[in-house]
């Protein structure tokens, strides 16, 4: 999902969690061109100063919501009022349009290209999963080296881990560590 992906564009180092080796991927522009190709966003140029800003405003804003909506919090008035300015400078056109199978859809086509759009983009996606999807299937990843946020899918619901082959197994062998630790210290 497009939110997901931007919030996660902060990356941590989920192994060490070496902070010196996080690595801010919006500057890194190979990444945000592959990253506005996945999601057919129009933009052709990296950020200025100001956009960049604007954007890690945002990437922060929808990090803080995503904590409160785990930790059980209530503040969707307050992100969708938020959200609601960052719609509005995105401006969009609605076109039917042919797939490929012979079979028409109405699609939401921005009318112009830049960075607001984008951050338009960015919020319709984080509002479109609050309001046609369960936030409380939100999730941040149980790996504190991690803290990848991701949509639990999962029928049961207990998902705790952005990735079980990796963090999922990381976490598992460090409590193995701790308990073989703790119980040769207490011999």
């Amino acid at each position: 999902m497009l939110w997901e992906d931007f919030i996660n564009s902060y990356w941590r180092d989920w192994r060490t969690g070496d902070k010196n080796k996080d690595r801010d991927r919006l500057d890194e522009e190979e990444w945000v061109f592959k990253w506005l190709k996945e999601y057919s966003l129009l933009e052709t140029q990296m950020p200025n100063t100001i956009e960049m800003a604007q954007l890690k405003k945002l990437r922060s804003l929808l990090w803080n919501w995503v904590q409160a909506i785990v930790q059980g919090n209530s503040v969707y008035g307050e992100m969708l009022e938020q959200l609601n300015i960052y719609l509005d400078k995105g401006p969009v056109t609605r076109r039917i349009v042919w797939k490929g199978d012979e079979q028409a859809e109405i699609k939401l086509l921005p009318l112009h290209s830049g960075w607001e759009q984008v951050l338009a983009e960015i919020a319709a996606s984080f509002a479109e999963a609050l309001l046609e999807k369960e936030p409380t299937r939100f999730r941040i990843c149980e790996n504190p080296d991690c803290l990848w946020v991701y949509y639990d899918d999962t029928r049961n619901r207990s998902k705790r881990y952005c990735d079980d082959k990796a963090c999922g197994n990381l976490m598992k062998v460090r409590r193995f560590r701790a308990r073989k630790k703790a119980e040769s210290e207490r011999e």
